[in-house]
């Protein structure tokens, strides 16, 4: 018999892991999305309220804002059992402030899922307290893994740095891939043109990266001819570039401090 696994909020992160999984072949009837709105998410079913429920999750996995967490959690904890794996996807919110939140749970896991999970090329770092328990992680580890690259992490520490390495980075090169787009189309370029070519680049690049294992430093040599324009361009690229990724990870810090806090109720 398929787990119950239960989304408690399911927007477009929470959207994209179900149709990662359906696309991997779980049964639909494995996933129940909770939506106040009443919103279907595609392919499975979809309620308005925990009370609507016929059993208790086998694994509840919270989809919401992080700073609902105080309010819903009593709601949540009534359908916590000793066979719950809760599946936390809230940035900020940490292991310790969940279980107290939502005691008597299996076992606490973290998730910081990547929205490419959606076609099972994500990246989705994983943290538990209960990191030794060999079973749990034989049973879930294959289940995350049809959404991607889903490495264990040693600690918070560890699960965070990853997070923001991987988490945010589809927004960023969506503004990359626009930057480029739109710096074609000032040299004339019809702009259709012009984002499908930075597009399948970026796509072309990336897939290279991935599947020659090269560093990538030798990768850029490859298309760096001495003199030429890619050297010319990467002079002020590496001027800039590390300062400036180093800016936006360290405003997103910040920023999971203070939804830390908020979780907290502090």
């Amino acid at each position: 018999m398929s787990k119950h696994n239960l989304f408690v909020g399911c927007g477009n992160m929470g959207q994209a892991m179900v149709a990662g999984w359906l696309l991997a072949g779980e049964p639909n009837s494995s996933f129940t999305a909770v939506r106040p709105s009443g919103r279907p998410v595609p392919g499975i079913r979809t309620v308005q309220r925990l009370g609507e429920l016929d059993r208790a999750p086998d694994r509840l996995i919270l989809g919401f804002k992080p700073q609902q967490l105080q309010a819903l959690a009593p709601e949540v904890a009534r359908w916590v059992t000793p066979q719950t794996v809760v599946v936390s996807m809230l940035a900020g919110a940490d292991v310790a402030t969940l279980t107290r939140l939502l005691p008597g749970a299996r076992a606490i896991v973290r998730v910081m899922p990547n929205l490419p999970v959606a076609v099972r090329r994500g990246v989705l770092p994983l943290y538990t307290p209960a990191h030794e328990d060999k079973a749990l992680q034989a049973e879930l580890q294959p289940w995350f893994s049809m959404l991607g690259f889903a490495p264990w992490c040693a600690s918070e520490e560890e699960f965070g740095a990853i997070g923001f390495v991987s988490g945010s980075t589809p927004a960023y090169v969506a503004r990359f891939i626009e930057a480029f787009a739109k710096a074609g189309e000032g040299r004339g370029l019809e702009p259709g043109l012009a984002l499908t070519a930075a597009r399948e680049a970026v796509l072309g690049s990336a897939w290279l990266a991935a599947s020659s294992g090269e560093p990538m430093a030798e990768l850029a040599r490859k298309v760096t001819s001495p003199n030429g324009t890619t050297e010319a361009g990467l002079r002020v690229l590496d001027a800039e570039l590390p300062g400036l990724v180093d800016r936006t990870l360290a405003a997103a810090t910040r920023r999971s401090a203070e939804l830390a806090a908020e979780t907290r109720g502090s």
